[in-house]
C-alpha cells in the first residue's frame, strides 16, 4: 500500500478542501494518506511516504503564504532531489503565477513532479475541481 503526505496550508478552506478530496482519492485507490500541516513535516519524514503532495494557496501578488508554508517548504528545497511530488492549491486572483514558480523551484532542485503544472482552483473547488483533486489522489496511490 502507497503512503502518501498530504501537507497543506489553509487560510480559507479552499486549500483544505482540495486536500481533503486528494485524501479521498488516495483512500479510493487503496492507499493510506496522512493529511499534515507544515509544522508537522521535515525533510525526514520524506523516507515514510511513497509521494507527498504539497498544497499551498497563492497568497498576496501570488507567492506561497510566508509564515508557515513558505520557511517549511525552503527547508525541504534541498532534501527534494528525486522525491515523488505534486503541487496543488487555490487561488482568487492572478493567472497561476505562484504555481509557475513553485513547479519551476522543484524542477530546479530535482524533483520528480507527478503534475508537471501543479493543480490549480479558482477559490472553492466545483464539481470539477473535486474530480480533479480526487484524481490526483487516484494516481499518487498508484505512482
Amino acid at each position: 500500500m502507497n503512503k502518501i503526505a498530504i501537507v497543506f496550508w489553509s487560510g480559507t478552506g479552499n486549500t483544505e478542501t482540495m486536500a481533503n478530496y486528494i485524501a479521498e482519492g488516495v483512500r479510493v485507490a487503496g492507499g493510506e494518506a496522512a493529511l499534515l500541516g507544515p509544522g508537522d513535516f521535515s525533510a525526514s519524514q520524506f523516507s515514510a511516504y511513497s509521494a507527498v503532495a504539497f498544497g499551498c494557496p497563492a497568497m498576496g501578488s501570488e507567492v506561497l503564504e510566508e509564515a508557515e508554508f513558505e520557511p517549511m517548504f525552503s527547508a525541504l528545497e534541498g532534501s527534494l532531489g528525486g522525491k515523488r511530488i505534486a503541487l496543488f492549491g487555490s487561488y482568487g486572483w492572478g493567472d497561476g503565477q505562484w504555481m509557475r514558480d513553485w513547479c519551476a523551484r522543484c524542477d530546479d532542485a530535482g524533483a520528480n513532479l507527478l503534475n508537471e503544472n501543479g493543480l490549480m482552483v479558482n477559490e472553492a473547488p466545483d464539481a470539477e475541481g473535486e474530480e480533479a483533486c480526487k484524481e490526483l489522489g487516484r494516481k499518487l496511490a498508484a505512482w
